[in-house]
């Protein structure tokens, strides 16, 4: 009967053990995975895709700041162009500042070190791109490179005839097909963007995790 009662003993002992290092296993295995996962998702993607696009944002108040000036200053409000001119310096520096700020909290959020709550960024930062991805942002970068290039003077142009047209709230007046062209140089710049931020990011995971 002691024998019996000290097998069970011994038994209940190993069982709890076991249990122990069970759930040790366990935790220790969570938190490599959630360290690999960390590992993995920095940077976030979004960097150069952004960073372009506020390249384009300037290049395009740089080349309308004459119309936009004469339109507002001359014609609409008769501001003075010294007030116009404020005004898109300051869109330019409230863009910049913006971006800056959502960019460092994005790679922040990557690491770990605060929270960022954005589909996107729980979306995509956890993804490196597959082969057949790659080649697929490859080919997209080409084309939308290639789109953007060719349509940007028209699109720029587009934008011109469209400040006085928007001004006068006569849409009549504007060319649908140039609107149609400048539609289409944006979307190509923004799929050339998104797919070099996503190359680029993705080639840096891979080198920092290799």
């Amino acid at each position: 009967m002691r024998s019996i009662l000290a097998v069970w003993k011994m038994s209940s002992h190993f069982k709890k053990s076991a249990s122990v290092y069970s759930h040790m296993s366990i935790s220790i295995a969570r938190e490599s995975h959630r360290m690999s996962e960390t590992d993995c998702q920095f940077p976030a993607y979004g960097p150069i895709e952004a960073a372009l696009g506020y390249v384009l944002f300037y290049v395009l108040i740089d080349s309308v700041t004459p119309a936009v000036i004469t339109v507002f200053s001359d014609t609409v409000l008769d501001l003075s162009p010294s007030f116009v001119r404020f005004g898109l310096a300051t869109a330019l520096w409230f863009m910049l500042v913006v971006i800056v700020i959502d960019q460092t909290r994005r790679q922040l959020a990557a690491l770990g070190i605060v929270t960022y709550d954005d589909f996107q960024l729980r979306l995509w930062s956890r993804v490196t791109p597959s082969s057949l991805r790659t080649v697929g942002y490859l080919v997209a970068l080409v084309a939308g490179t290639a789109i953007a290039v060719i349509t940007f003077d028209r699109a720029v142009d587009a934008l011109l005839t469209l400040i006085p047209v928007v001004a006068a709230v006569d849409v009549v007046a504007f060319d649908l097909v140039e609107l149609f062209v400048m539609v289409v140089f944006f979307v190509a710049y923004s799929v050339a963007a998104h797919s070099l931020d996503r190359l680029v990011i993705g080639g840096i995971r891979v080198l920092v995790s290799g």
